[in-house]
Parts: C-alpha cells; sequence; structure tokens
C-alpha cells in the first residue's frame, strides 16, 4: 500500500499546537517543540541509517516550500548522495574565505560555560544556564549563532515577559552573552540582537514595571470548568497539570515526579527533598481521584520511571502548561497560581485552619519554638483537606459556593 502524501494543510500547520512530529508524508515532518516553535525536518534512509535534515522554521519556510525542499533532497537520496552533504558542497563561499559551518548556538552556550566551570560557584548554576536556555531558547539553541536576529530573540523573551520576569530578565542577559562570545570567536557580525540598552528597550517593557512577587491566579469558583474541559484533552502534559490541581503541587515537583514515590496503598506521594523548594521531604495525600490517575500509569512504567515525559521521554517542560492554556483560550493565568486558587478556597469555603492549609502547601509557618515542637506534618488532616479540594475541582460535592462544613 502507498503511503499517504501531502497530509498537511496550509491551515493545518498554523494551528497545529501538539508537541512532536506530524507527518506530511515521503519523510517530511512539522515538528512542534514544547515552547511552540515549528520548524521542517525531512528524515531518510542512506547507507541503512536513518539521517535527519533541516529545512528551515515554519515563519520562513512555507509548507509548499518544504515540500519543494524534500521533493529535492529524497531525489538525491534515491541516487545515494547524502542530501546534507550536497546542501553544505553547494553554499557559495567567497575564494578568500576558507570553507567552514558556523557552530549552533547550543555549542557555543556549551563552550562557554564550560571556560567558566571554575569561575562558577558550583554545578548547580551552570544547570541552571542550560535549563533556562534549553527550556525558554529552545529554538536558538539549535539555529547557527550566525544567523540568530532580534525578531529569533523576541520570540523566545516575548512568551515570559510579562509572567516571567525575573527568569526573562536572565535569559536574556544569557544569551547576550553567548552572542557576545559568538563576536569575539568569529563565528557571527554585527551588533548583538540581545543587548538591552538602545535595542529591546524600545519592544519591550521595562523590567521594573513587570509585576513581581504573587502569580495570577484562576479564581477557586472557575477551576471546577476548567479541569472538566482538562480531562477532555489527552497526553502527559494534560495529565500532569491535573494532578497539580488536585495535589496543590509545584510545577517542577509534579514534572519530576517518579513512580518509586507513589505509594498507592497507603495514598501518599512523598516528595524527596533535593526536589523540594525548602530543602524538606514532604508528604502529599492522595485523593481518590489523584490515585485514579496514577494507577493506570505506574502500571505500565517502572519504578525509576517519571511519571509523565515529552515525546521524547524526557521531563516535561514548564512550557507544555502555558501551552494548554492558549489552546483552552485561558488568558493570564500561572501554573504556580493554582496553588493560589487552592489557598483561597480553603480559606473561603472551609474551617480548616490556617497551619493545615500552609501544611498542605510545604510552607513552613511559624517562629522557631513552634517549628520545633511542631515536628509532625498533620498528613491525616490533610487527607480530609485534600479529599474535600477533589471533590469541589470534580464538582462531586453539590453547590461549588457552599461552604466546607468536614471536621477539622
Amino acid at each position: 500500500m502507498a503511503r499517504a502524501i501531502n497530509r498537511l494543510s496550509a491551515r493545518t500547520v498554523q494551528t497545529l499546537t501538539e508537541p512532536g512530529r506530524h507527518a506530511d508524508g515521503d519523510g517530511l515532518y512539522l515538528v512542534v517543540d514544547e515552547g511552540g516553535g515549528k520548524r521542517w525536518v525531512y528524515l531518510y534512509r542512506l547507507a541503512g541509517r536513518r539521517r535527519e535534515m533541516g529545512l528551515g522554521p515554519l515563519r520562513t519556510v512555507s509548507l509548499a516550500q518544504a515540500r519543494e525542499q524534500a521533493g529535492r533532497a529524497r531525489a538525491l537520496a534515491a541516487q545515494g548522495q547524502d542530501p546534507v552533504e550536497a546542501r553544505q558542497a553547494a553554499a557559495p563561499l567567497p575564494e578568500s574565505e576558507p570553507a567552514r559551518t558556523a557552530p549552533t548556538f547550543g555549542q557555543v552556550a556549551d563552550t562557554f560555560m564550560d571556560s567558566r566551570a571554575a569561575d562558577w560557584r558550583n554545578a548547580k548554576h551552570r544547570q541552571q544556564w542550560r535549563n533556562t536556555l534549553t527550556t525558554y531558547a529552545a529554538d536558538l539553541w539549535v539555529k547557527p549563532v550566525s544567523e540568530i536576529e532580534t525578531p529569533d530573540v523576541l520570540a523566545a523573551l516575548r512568551p515570559i515577559w510579562r509572567e516571567k520576569p525575573e527568569t526573562a530578565t536572565r535569559v536574556r542577559g544569557r544569551i547576550e552573552r553567548i552572542l557576545d562570545a559568538a563576536k569575539v570567536e568569529g563565528h557571527r557580525e554585527g551588533e548583538n540582537p540581545a543587548r538591552w540598552r538602545g535595542h529591546l528597550e524600545h519592544t519591550l517593557p521595562k523590567p521594573g514595571k513587570l509585576s513581581r512577587g504573587h502569580h495570577t491566579a484562576m479564581p477557586y469558583a472557575e477551576v471546577p470548568a476548567f479541569l472538566t474541559s482538562l480531562r477532555e484533552r489527552p497526553g502527559d502534559s494534560a495529565r500532569a497539570l491535573e494532578l497539580l490541581i488536585l495535589t496543590a503541587a509545584r510545577s517542577g515537583e509534579i514534572r519530576g515526579m517518579r513512580a518509586d514515590e507513589a505509594d498507592l496503598e497507603s495514598a501518599v506521594w512523598t516528595v524527596p527533598a533535593e526536589r523540594m523548594k525548602g530543602g524538606r521531604t514532604h508528604r502529599v495525600p492522595l485523593s481518590r481521584a489523584a490515585l485514579d490517575l496514577l494507577a493506570p500509569r505506574l502500571a505500565a512504567i517502572g519504578q525509576d520511571d517519571l511519571v509523565f515525559t515529552n515525546t521524547k521521554g524526557g521531563m516535561l517542560s514548564d512550557m507544555v502548561f502555558e501551552a494548554l492554556y492558549r489552546r483552552a483560550k485561558v488568558d493570564g493565568v500561572t501554573t504556580h497560581g493554582f496553588r493560589s486558587s487552592f489557598r483561597d478556597w480553603v480559606g473561603d469555603e472551609t474551617e480548616f485552619p490556617r497551619e493545615i492549609a500552609e501544611a498542605a502547601l510545604a510552607h513552613l509557618v511559624g517562629d522557631e519554638v513552634e517549628l520545633a515542637y511542631g515536628r509532625g506534618d498533620a498528613l491525616e488532616k490533610r487527607r480530609q483537606l485534600m479529599d474535600l479540594w477533589a471533590s469541589f475541582v470534580a464538582a462531586e460535592s453539590g453547590a461549588a459556593s457552599r461552604k466546607a462544613s468536614r471536621s477539622r
């Protein structure tokens, strides 16, 4: 049976948001990255090995142009020629300039970080650099450093500039330093497209005027309807966000969750200290809804495996949740804000004391004396609270605005 070709349409490629590869046929794929970037790749086999050829980002290469490029590459591969090598050989160069391939932004970044490893406080600092750049500047990471221009930098910064101002400011500064290093090494020319003064300051609002501190939260009365719509969406990102809402956990705690952390028999999820913001082990009571979500997933994976993964089997990016909000047409909401939604609900709709609510959020409450005597984590009282919250967001408790009457 002949394989279907031309599966995608011009409208489809513009509206696709699900991360992963989307086949057009005959080896041509549109790749949607976790951060929302879109690019074309052509997959082919040569000498028994599968190879990949980048055809450019969707913003500059249309569907018709991608098909044309893939067709030329396909013809070369059929003749036993490597289309990537053929493209490189055909690139025009002045006779006085030696042939060379510009390194990618990621290659320059790795070299830059390696050269400064001894000056940085610890390995975690280097990892933070790499994590922020690969997460929020994923499209830049794989792009030749000589081709990066202002629109590329803005495409990386704009999605997080208002929602995550401190992170965005760090990312911009790190991009600027990598591009400066690339210029010194002779890999690019001209002004730095990530510089702030006299350049991006005319396009982006000043960091000092951005909102800080509080994360925009969805009003708790709207969470049940949002959760209902979320449950209709497939994929690990939707299930991860659902569990985040049910447990009032932080994004990193959910995305880094491994199978052996959840004990279904005792209905407890134990988050290790190294993954907690406060550096203390945290036990999370699992409601029936949370157990129903986790049970089939845990049965299908190994004890050391991540519970939620991206299309490559790695940890989900925080950006996938933002993609869910866009698809659900929910504006101005942050993932961390669901913890605030939970906290507001506890205070407005239940009689549970402040200490229990704060313990559910893994917050330390009180002075040193109170903390010294309050060594317990009130697990069973918190279990009652999380069961009630799960019922509320699942609309199982009747009228959402009714005062909770569960005994403390």
